[in-house]
Order: C-alpha cells, then structure tokens, then sequence
C-alpha cells in the first residue's frame, strides 16, 4: 500500500503533521447474518476449490518465501514477473509480459461462455532493511533516490503474488467448468515508480497500456494482507482506503548571517508558522462529520549551516481524503494558507500538489454479492472493517469497472494484531497458513461472479 514518505527519503529534519487519524487495524463494525445455501452448481464449484488450494498450499508458500528472499523494487520487477510468467504459461494460459514496463498478464479462457472476471496481485517491494531472523530473510540491495539501499517486501506483497500464482493454478485446473475468462494481473509500482523521471507506474500505467480494452472485465477483485487474526477477512463498501496526493511547499525568502536575521527574510519561521497553519485547513475548513482527511508534512530541508539564515526552506507531505469534492476542497485551502502566510512575511510559497491515487471505492452491489462467499471461504471469520489510512492503487482499477477490495489478517498465530507491526514495517510478519485462505477466496470470489452471470 502506498506510503509517500518511501519518495521523500534523506530528510535534515522531519515533522509529522496528524490531523485527522484512521485506524491501520479493522475493528468489527456489525456482526455477520446468516446467508443462504449455495446452489448444487456453485457449492460443486467451491468444493474443487477447496481441493485444489490444499493440494497447492506447500507450492504456494515456496513461492512466497522465494519471492520474500529475492525482493525487488518498483518497475524493477524482473525476476519475480519472469518467475510469474513461466507459471502462467506452464499452466497453459495466454500471457502478455512486460506490460507497464515489468507487469504479467495471464488469460485464462474457460470451458463455457460467459462473462470477464479481473484478479490482481502487486508485485513490488520496499527500501526497508529485514532483520535477522526468518531463514529466508531478504539481503537484496537495490537503488532507490539514486543511493544503494536494502530491500525487502514489509507490505506483503510476495504473499499476494504467491496466492494469486496459486489461484491461477487452482482455477486452471477447473477450466472446463468455469464460465467465462479470468484475467490475473500481476502488477508492477504499487509503492511507486524506481524509474528515474517516471511519471506513471502501476495500475494506472497498465491501463494506460490498454489491458481493459482487449478483455475488459466486467468487475475486478484485489485483496491485501495486514494485521489481523490469521485467516480473517475484512472488508468495507464504499471508500475504503485514502486518497493519496503528494505536497511540495517551497518557501523562498533572503539569507543572510545568523547574527543579524533583521537584515534576512528568514523563510524557516514562516515555514513552521505553515506546518502549524495547515492543522487549521482539516480543524476548521473540512467537515470531518462528513468524511476524515488527513495531511502529513514528512520532510523540510533548508539551510547548510547553524550561522547561515537558508535562502528558502521545502517541505514535502502527503495529502489524504475519502471523497473527492473534499480533497479538492483541502488543495485550494492548502495553497491559499500557505502562500497567505508566506507573503505576510514579504516572502513566497509555491504550492505544488501532484495526485496520485484516487480514494479506493468497493462497489456496493458486488460487496453484497461476495459476503457470502467470504463467510464461507473463511467459516464466518468476516469482519467489516474501518477506514484505511493507507491509499492503494488497486483504486484505478475500480474507477473503470465495479471492483472489490478485501484485506486479509495474516499476524503470527498467538500475537495481538493491535501490537503487532504494520505494513512497511521491517518487523511486519505474515502467517503463511493464512495464504490457503486468500487464495480460497480469490478462486470463490471469481467462480461465483462468473457464475452468477452467466445464467
């Protein structure tokens, strides 16, 4: 899950400016009601699911702690797609590789007509050095920000890649029942582009590449690991993670000596009278009965030494909200506080906000419709969860067609998820006996939607 403080790394001094927090870990909203039975159909479908995630499980987790071992970042995803590739056509499915740079397509055409259903794992790691511990702990270097830097995957997402390797082995082996196509994405850049000068990655790059216009899906499914107990499902219609906007506020006033600041427009004060001002654009200008936001100044820089007033000083943060008339709102109110204060002090600010990602939103009617599968896959161990303060690029997949975002509780057997380590943590484990559950649920969630369609 993107994180822009990975792109503002190597600050001379940090701040962190909460306003607005949502919970990392999902609390349980409502309890879950009871379903109906599943037809004949479907109840057979779910039944050779459940045999071919068994007999995939000891594959499934060598993949993971292979790709765990063997992390790579960003765009630079070569030989966990390769990896992924050679399974996809081994498994006799079409596959389009190098999409987006480093992505893997892989087209799985059943045995009846019918419908289109999209899957998507991410595949890129982090500039985050792995403890000692695990016997399959990453050593992997990597360049990030033009500096060498140790990597490992402290999101989860060599456990995706495995499950969604697994579930394309699992519904492989049911092609001929399966009405329909499936489309498996294996996604390069969800934490954002290593490429220098890049200005597109990820999902949004993939369909700028045109991967929904040859099978465009009728709905898409995407699923992410995090704290929780081992094997639970959390889900939440609606939005359900942040928007995600980078912030650049450079303020450029006069240096001059440190002893004699009156002859100087010192810009450091005016830049933390701005980090205050900017607690004032969510207190006091958003709604928050309405929808929470949040804004994080992560890194300033200014100055080269302690008798030297700096020329100007840059801020750089993240900008997040869950509904798009109000992070357009926090844009506005963020430029005009910030050049406001600026120029109250004979000085000058540029603003510059970069979107991102969009707010992540689940699709009512498809949330409804894959409950039930949940409840199933998982013997009721759903939960509807709060929201995520995270964003996710899986949300460009879900502005095109209707789209479903679960998250998967993976914490170690034993250990409270509210203290456990979070994703882009260095500590951040995943219970690998969780992994059979996220591919039971991928592979219930695709057959039932197809089924249900193609009646």
């Amino acid at each position: 899950m993107y994180s822009s403080k990975s792109r503002f790394a190597g600050s001379s001094i940090a701040a962190a400016l909460f306003i607005f927090s949502a919970f990392l870990y999902p609390a349980v909203l409502s309890a879950q009601t009871d379903s109906p039975a599943p037809s004949p159909q479907v109840s057979a479908l779910e039944a050779q699911i459940q045999t071919g995630a068994t007999a995939v499980e000891k594959k499934l987790i060598a993949w993971r702690r292979d790709i765990h071992q063997h992390p790579e970042l960003g765009d630079f995803e070569k030989r966990t797609a390769d990896l992924v590739a050679r399974h996809l056509k081994a498994l006799g499915l079409e596959v389009t590789t190098g999409v987006a740079r480093t992505g893997v397509i892989g087209i799985l055409k059943g045995g009846k007509a019918g419908k289109v259903v999209a899957l998507r794992a991410d595949m890129d790691a982090l500039p985050v050095t792995e403890p000692e511990g695990l016997p399959f702990a990453s050593k992997a270097r990597g360049i990030s920000q033009g500096k060498e830097v140790s990597l490992m995957h402290a999101c989860g997402h060599d456990a995706h890649t495995a499950m969604l390797m697994a579930t394309a082995e699992v519904l492989s082996g049911m092609k001929k029942d399966i009405p329909g196509t499936v489309m498996f994405i294996f996604q390069p850049a969800e934490e954002g582009s290593h490429t220098p000068g890049a200005t597109t990655w990820g999902a949004k790059m993939m369909l700028e590449e045109g991967i929904f216009k040859k099978h465009k899906p009728d709905g898409v499914f995407g699923l992410h690991v995090m704290m929780g107990q081992p094997g639970e499902i959390f889900y939440k219609r609606g939005a359900t993670t942040a928007s995600s906007d980078i912030l650049k506020i450079e303020v450029s006033g006069k240096g001059g000596h440190g002893g004699m600041p009156w002859s100087t427009l010192d810009p450091v004060p005016t830049a933390a009278t701005i980090i205050s001002g900017l607690q004032t654009v969510v207190s006091r200008k958003a709604d928050l009965t309405a929808s929470p936001a949040v804004i994080s100044i992560g890194t300033i820089q200014g100055g080269t030494s302690q008798n030297i007033i700096s020329e100007s000083v840059e801020m750089t943060g993240t900008i997040r909200a869950y509904d798009e008339k109000l992070q357009k709102q926090l844009h506005e109110n963020i430029t005009r506080m910030a050049t406001g204060i600026a120029a109250g002090s004979g000085q000058t600010a540029k603003v510059t906000i970069t979107p991102n990602y969009p707010v992540t939103i689940n699709d009512d009617k498809l949330a409804a419709e894959m409950m039930p599968v949940l409840r199933r896959v998982t013997n009721d161990k759903v939960s509807e969860a709060l929201l995520q303060g995270a964003s996710e690029d899986f949300s460009f997949y879900a502005k095109e067609v209707p789209g479903l975002f679960v998250f998967l509780g993976v914490t170690k057997k034993g250990e409270d998820p509210a203290t456990a380590a979070p994703n882009h943590n260095p500590r951040f484990f995943v219970e690998e006996s969780a992994l059979i559950v996220g591919v039971r649920a991928m592979s219930s969630m695709a057959m039932n939607f197809l089924a249900a369609r193609s009646k």
